[in-house]
């Protein structure tokens, strides 16, 4: 039988017998014929050891090529080079480690300025989608992934700032228009005083005018040219009164809301209480007090405008805080809203009154509030609404003076507590003994040549001043202000407490941008079913 076998110099041919005696056989030829031309160490040791390692081999070199080619594949996105990755993997490296550390490295450099990641990777993408298509598509590695994802939130972050700024400019903007029903009012009534006679009946009747100058009846003034504000002022003050007949109201308007305020309240007239309506052309003022009241506004005017020009530099700033807000308020420069500092001009016959701002309504009774004694001051206010005597948290002189000026800050506390203007006791027969007007208009004179800016825009910075000294603290629960803003800070309980609720801040409570739970409070004293709030869509 002819058989081949490989040895080391070749292929050589034998005969092999198929017997088994004397060695015969196919290991006994190898191991004869072998002998011949290989050494013996040879023919002994290199069957046994070449042979495990070809096998060994054959089983792992296939297994390595793929390893190998999906590490060389993965590093490309997950290391800065292929050997970086491929020698922990290989050899046991843990690959949840590895990536941490990547991470956290990646995480670490990409904490840097946005400016930065931007020039570096051009625009951020506009959402995760495009995010994870531009990483996909460029291959990019770890940390090219962590600046873009940083740049992306970074981008995002900033347009939500933006757009929260914007919106609360703009809300503070829809504070100053005036209602579409509302100037429809206004005019109804208008026309109203024209053509009705009913309308332009006497205010008060005649039989009650010698009341409007009795010292036996409480006093209220308001100085408005707002019919609804008025009628809620009014209307609630006497519905919460234990004694309304002893109620004497002073309703002082400009000219051209003389004619519909005086119609509203002759068309539907508050019942027990006295009520005048006055209009500013009505008064016949001497030539000092007419000029003093026109430098007085003019000076206000100017300050609003020096600080207007100051806020829009700096109109597309972060960190916009809304009281800067409030200068552009046209209440800052109203003069209804500053005519409060002649009120002894405004009322010569009267020693006493309770003011009220336009912009509140009353839910308790106001009586016990005239019989409070002032100790000979001027003024009775509060100097807190919110957190008892002694606190005045927002309401300090720092949030109305500009302490960065160096006379204010030399010359007063910034810590000191403002007290509240909107609803005050005022002795006017005291008032006539000081020279407070005066110094009013010291202030705003001394304001003007120091470059307008000593303080915000409004009332109450040089009140504050000119009654220095003259004030006694009411109890807090006679006045609550604030109700104005977005978010008054104020229990339930607190509000159902105080007498004298005070939209204060750019949400009148007429407008629809207020809170509608404080709100209601003073909605609820409009009659809804009137024939001219049905005429002007006034409607809940």
């Amino acid at each position: 039988m002819k058989k081949y076998y490989i040895s080391a110099t070749g292929i050589k041919r034998l005969n092999i017998s198929s017997g088994a005696a004397g060695g015969s056989g196919l290991w006994g030829v190898m191991k004869g014929k072998a002998s011949a031309s290989l050494p013996a160490k040879t023919r002994i040791s290199q069957r046994p050891i070449m042979l495990p390692i070809v096998l060994v081999l054959a089983i792992l070199l296939p297994f390595l090529f793929l390893r190998v080619a999906f590490f060389v594949i993965e590093s490309a996105s997950g290391c800065s080079s292929s050997l970086d990755c491929m020698g922990p993997k290989l050899f046991g490296g843990s690959d949840s480690s590895r990536l941490r550390e990547q991470l956290t490295k990646a995480l670490l450099e990409a904490n840097n300025d946005d400016e930065v990641i931007e020039r570096k990777l051009g625009v951020s993408p506009e959402s995760f989608s495009d995010l994870i298509k531009d990483v996909m598509s460029s291959r990019q590695d770890i940390k090219a992934f962590a600046l873009r994802t940083k740049a992306m939130i970074a981008s995002m972050e900033h347009k939500v700032q933006s757009a929260r700024r914007h919106e609360f400019i703009y809300w503070h903007l829809a504070s100053h228009g005036v209602p579409k029903s509302l100037h429809c009012l206004h005019l109804k009534l208008a026309e109203e005083y024209a053509v009705n006679a009913i309308a332009r009946s006497s205010l008060p009747s005649p039989e009650y005018v010698s009341r409007l100058t009795d010292p036996s009846f409480y006093h209220i003034v308001l100085l408005t040219d707002n019919v609804v504000a008025a009628s809620v002022s009014i209307t609630s003050a006497i519905k919460n009164s234990v004694s309304p007949e002893k109620m004497v109201f002073h309703l002082v308007t400009d000219k051209k809301t003389y004619t519909p305020m005086h119609a509203w309240f002759a068309k539907f007239p508050i019942k027990s209480a006295v009520l005048e309506v006055k209009g500013l052309h009505q008064y016949d003022w001497s030539h000092e007090v007419n000029y003093g009241v026109k430098e007085m506004l003019e000076i206000h005017r100017l300050i609003w405008s020096h600080t207007y020009e100051k806020l829009k530099e700096g109109f597309n700033t972060v960190g916009y805080h809304e009281r800067k807000l409030e200068v552009i308020s046209p209440r800052c420069i109203s003069l209804l809203n500053h005519l409060r500092i002649y009120a002894p001009e405004l009322f010569p016959d009267l020693n006493k009154i309770i003011f009220l701002d336009d912009d509140v309504v009353v839910q308790h009774d106001l009586s016990a509030l005239w019989q409070v004694d002032l100790n000979g001051k001027v003024v009775g206010a509060v100097f807190d609404s919110e957190c008892g005597l002694d606190c005045c948290p927002g309401r300090k002189y720092k949030d109305y003076f500009n302490f960065s000026n160096s006379f204010i800050a030399s010359n007063l506390n910034e810590d000191q507590c403002g007290w509240l203007y909107g609803m005050n006791v005022f002795n006017l027969e005291a008032w006539r003994n000081t020279n407070i007007t005066e110094t009013y208009h010291h202030w705003l004179k001394f304001n003007l040549r120091s470059g307008l800016d000593l303080w915000n825009p409004g009332a109450l910075p040089p009140a504050l001043l000119a009654f220095s000294g003259l004030v006694h603290p009411i109890h807090p629960s006679w006045h609550l202000a604030g109700l104005g803003y977005r978010f008054p800070r104020v229990g339930l309980e607190t509000v159902k407490a105080a007498a004298v609720l005070h939209y204060s801040g750019p949400a009148k409570p007429w407008l629809e941008i207020g809170d509608p739970e404080v709100r209601s409070l003073w909605t609820r004293h409009l009659n809804y079913s009137n024939e001219i709030f049905r005429k002007c869509r006034i409607v809940e």
